[in-house]
């Protein structure tokens, strides 16, 4: 059995890297996973995850930036923003997950590798989000970007 909370904290390390190093390319991805990764068993899940974010990440920075109170996202904590960015995209992309697993996954993991003000700043957002996407379902609203080709 796959481990998720493992591969979102190595999706999210590995987000970091590519935040810092400007290198979003699968070789970037394959040194991190060479470097980091210990188990086989978690690695379709991370590369879903990570490659799914990428992908998306200019569509899940703008709504993360409608939904963030006057914050921009390069303003936002590298750990932050991918920690945000992962469960905008599960609560978009993985209609497996549901929202609130996402929301409470991303601030525990926040409360872990953040500052002690990560987890409600992190709530704040993705419940706005995720109420917003409620809402869509009810009256179409918009808020969902196109599935990802």
């Amino acid at each position: 059995m796959i481990n998720r909370r493992k591969a979102r904290e190595l999706a999210i390390q590995a987000l970091f890297h590519i935040d810092m190093s400007q290198d979003d390319s699968k070789e970037a991805v394959k040194l991190f996973c060479e470097n980091f990764v210990t188990s086989k068993k978690d690695l379709s899940f991370f590369f879903r995850l990570v490659n799914g974010v990428v992908k998306v990440m200019p569509e899940i920075d703008s709504i993360v930036e409608r939904f963030s109170s006057n914050w921009k996202i390069s303003r936002m904590s590298i750990v932050d923003r991918n920690i945000i960015r992962i469960a905008t995209y599960e609560m978009l992309f993985c209609s497996d997950i549901p929202s609130k697993v996402s929301i409470n996954e991303a601030i525990d993991i926040g409360k872990k590798f953040g500052t002690k003000e990560s987890g409600a700043f992190i709530n704040g957002i993705l419940d706005s989000i995720r109420i917003a996407l409620k809402e869509e379902k009810r009256v179409g609203a918009g808020l969902k970007p196109a599935p990802a080709k």
